[in-house]
């Protein structure tokens, strides 16, 4: 198996996380609050997935190290709350998303979750190239 580092705002760095040890920490974000972003980096080649924001409104982008593209997840339904331009501000700063490219926890659980476990995404998720790469 493949190892894997779990880090985050204001988390102490976990080696080889759980599946629930990262429900755990995702399921633990919010946007306002003392944590508001973790990574999931597999440590061979520095690929990771990344969540920003917390509840129901997280920001997902994936690294893949061989081809150096950085990427966000998307979905096909766009939110009706969120219009794109909509910013996710958290603790690392703000960032400006398109409204398919909200999530909630659980959905963000499952793209960690076939990122560890080197599975493929759900159907219901899509990537595009990050802003600025």
């Amino acid at each position: 198996m493949k190892t894997m580092r779990l880090e985050g705002q204001n988390f102490a760095d976990l080696l080889a996380p759980t599946d629930a040890q990262v429900r755990q920490r995702v399921r633990a974000l919010w946007s306002v609050g003392k944590h508001s972003y973790v990574s999931l980096t597999r440590d061979e080649d520095g690929s990771y997935v990344q969540v920003a924001g917390g509840r129901a409104t997280c920001m997902v982008e994936r690294f893949d190290a061989a081809t150096g593209k950085r990427e966000r997840a998307f979905h096909d339904t766009p939110s009706p709350i969120y219009p794109d331009g909509t910013l996710l501000v958290f603790g690392a700063g703000e960032l400006s998303l398109k409204s398919d490219e909200w999530f909630v926890a659980d959905a963000v659980v499952e793209i960690f979750l076939c990122f560890k476990e080197a599975r493929p995404y759900p159907d219901t998720v899509h990537w595009r190239a990050a802003p600025g790469f």
